[in-house]
């Protein structure tokens, strides 16, 4: 019984420092715990451009009348897919077609860190974008010889060259604005620009390798020698 008591303390306390340690862990993060307070900014306000795809029907029609909260979650995943991040106007949407007060979106959308309440782009993708639209045309349409459309996509599976571009089938990588620019006046020449990483190196990160780093082992590694 003795040795049992002088245990128990011992163990509240270091379940006593986890969990507060978890805590503060959430809290940075943004999960639950924290202190969010919506304010406008340029960026994001209730004026910020946004629409739900025709998409959004598909996924609401899963949840039957009387039901339709249960939805929040696979409806702020849509509006961030189309947007890489969730602006208070997609929130707004979301309580529209939802019908459901604004605390039931905010608080799912500030509970969950995969929800990126504020703008993000990946290594200048934005200046990339900026280039294109300078040199030809603007996002979502299309230049009207119909040859250049313009869509902004999150995931073109080449996160370790990027920024990039899928032009047709071909992928052109590790991009910077100049490059761009030539690669569209070749394209308006008539030429396939080479596709491929424009920095030289393929498939790896420009800062080296993080992954793979080791020779394979070979067939049967790691298996029992009787079979």
């Amino acid at each position: 019984a003795c040795s049992l008591a002088s245990h128990i303390p011992l163990c509240g306390t270091h379940w006593g420092r986890h969990i507060r340690n978890l805590h503060k862990i959430a809290v940075q993060n943004g999960a639950g715990g924290g202190l969010f307070v919506h304010r406008d900014t340029p960026e994001n306000n209730p004026e910020t451009p946004f629409d739900f795809t025709p998409r959004i029907e598909a996924v609401v029609k899963n949840y039957p009348e009387g039901h339709k909260a249960a939805a929040v979650l696979p409806v702020l995943d849509l509006s961030q897919r189309q947007d890489v991040w969730l602006p208070i106007s997609a929130m707004n949407n979301a309580e529209e077609i939802l019908q459901v007060p604004p605390v039931r979106v905010s608080e799912v959308s500030t509970f969950y860190t995969m929800y990126n309440r504020k703008p993000v782009s990946v290594l200048n993708s934005d200046c990339i974008l900026e280039a294109i639209q300078k040199k030809t045309w603007n996002k979502g349409e299309t230049t009207p010889d119909k040859l250049f459309p313009l869509i902004e996509v999150e995931c073109l599976g080449a996160c370790v060259n990027v920024p990039v571009v899928q032009i047709n089938g071909n992928y052109y990588e590790d991009l910077t604005p100049k490059d761009i620019k030539e690669i569209i006046d070749e394209l308006k020449a008539g030429k396939i620009p080479k596709p491929g990483p424009r920095s030289g190196h393929f498939c790896e990160p420009a800062r080296g390798l993080t992954s793979l780093t080791e020779p394979p082992k070979g067939p049967g590694f790691g298996v029992q020698a009787g079979l």
